[in-house]
């Protein structure tokens, strides 16, 4: 059986370059898309290759990044155009194949082992997509070409801007296990730190290790590390489907002031918890777990999760749960900068749920009904129609 052709499409510097169209005098200046500093969300988003050159990092503070780059010009973030050349870039990938899988707003795996009739090989529809792209946005991609997903993605990695990385069968040893750990899609920080602390520096190093030392290092996760380092991926192409389950639904949320009191935090709870029903009832999920986020006036971040008894989707139930798993863990020992909760291990509405057969269920299924009447009043005639008193501005 011969190999797939896999491509993995990842626009460059995206944010920055798509915003940077709006501002052509600004092209050879250093420039980091950020978010609102007013806001208290004062973070680089992305920056164009000019800015990265003197270190700006995505995710630093802004303030941080000015000490590396005085004259770094700073733009907001523009949402609504990111996601308009978003699908525009998934239309030209279209004209190439139909096996597209995204991999967040700016990155797409494709597979095109049936296009090569068409097309010619991988490397050639690389480059088609590359001039397309070009020509037709104005910004530039680069393109991992390999016989899998991962190696792919890596190949994407290597060589940036406008580029193209071919990784195949016959030359990945010498392109990829010479690379560092931390390089190997999922393998993040404490990953990589933990693999580093027991020896395991490259990729390379990885196919050498004991089963059993991976094993207890990573879990299941070892076994597979070692799959994919020896090329051994065959994890599909899978396009993007409207009944696909996500794995999770949730929300951050920044004020505009500190959190002192929980009064505060149940204020963005609902609020939170509207949003996160509205997704529910939309594809007939059920949330089993919720998991409660902190980040405090030092910036340290905690988190929190619980498992239901029952599942649920209705905004007060999940604002309520949120609400006893954050009472029961933060002791306030310093107000709160943001808080946020999200729901995973969600289920569709037609699981058996265990029910609980000491409570008595009929506050939740008034709550039930409350909640389906105001979502069927926003259907009708608008999200802003029906607003629970306790959001609104005092």
């Amino acid at each position: 059986m011969s190999d797939r052709i896999i491509l993995h499409c990842d626009l460059n510097n995206f944010f920055a370059s798509v915003s940077l169209l709006s501002n052509p005098t600004l092209y050879d200046m250093p420039v980091a898309v950020c978010g609102s500093i007013e806001a208290r969300h004062g973070i680089v988003l992305a920056k164009n290759e000019i800015a990265k050159k003197f270190g700006v990092k995505t995710a630093e503070a802004v303030w941080e990044a000015k000490q590396k780059c005085p004259d770094l010009v700073t733009l907001p973030p523009d949402y609504k155009k990111y996601h308009e050349y978003s699908v525009r870039a998934r239309e030209i990938y279209a004209r190439y194949t139909d096996l597209i899988e995204p991999f967040g707003i700016d990155e797409c795996w494709l597979d095109v082992t049936g296009s090569t009739l068409l097309f010619g090989a991988g490397e050639q529809i690389a480059n088609k997509i590359r001039n397309d792209i070009k020509r037709e946005l104005g910004i530039t991609i680069s393109v991992g070409v390999s016989f899998n997903k991962v190696f792919a993605k890596l190949g994407s990695d290597m060589k940036k801007p406008d580029a193209i990385t071919i990784i195949s069968r016959e030359n990945f040893k010498q392109k990829v296990w010479c690379l560092p750990v931390s390089d190997m899609l999922f393998v993040g920080k404490s990953t990589a730190q933990k693999l580093n602390q027991n020896g395991i520096f490259t990729i390379g190093d990885v196919t050498k290790c004991d089963d059993t030392m991976l094993s207890r290092l990573l879990g299941k996760a070892g076994a597979q590390l070692k799959n994919y380092a020896l090329g051994e991926d065959v994890s599909p192409v899978t396009p993007e489907s409207d009944d696909d389950i996500p794995k999770s639904i949730g929300r951050t949320i920044t004020p505009p002031e500190d959190i002192v009191n929980s009064d505060g935090v149940w204020k963005l709870y609902i609020g939170i918890a509207e949003e996160i029903s509205e997704i529910l009832h939309a594809k007939g999920l059920y949330a089993a777990t919720i998991q409660v986020h902190t980040r405090d006036t030092n910036l340290k971040t905690k988190e929190y999760s619980r498992t239901l008894t029952s599942p649920l989707n209705t905004s007060i139930l999940l604002a309520r749960e949120a609400m006893k798993i954050f009472e029961k863990n933060y002791t306030w020992d310093l107000p709160l900068r943001s808080v946020g909760f999200r729901v995973t291990n969600l289920k569709g509405d037609n699981v058996a749920f265990q029910t609980n057969i000491f409570d008595d269920d009929r506050d939740n299924e008034r709550e039930e009904k409350i909640e389906n009447s105001i979502l069927n009043v926003r259907k009708k005639f608008g999200h802003k129609s029906l607003v629970r008193g306790r959001t609104c501005d005092e």
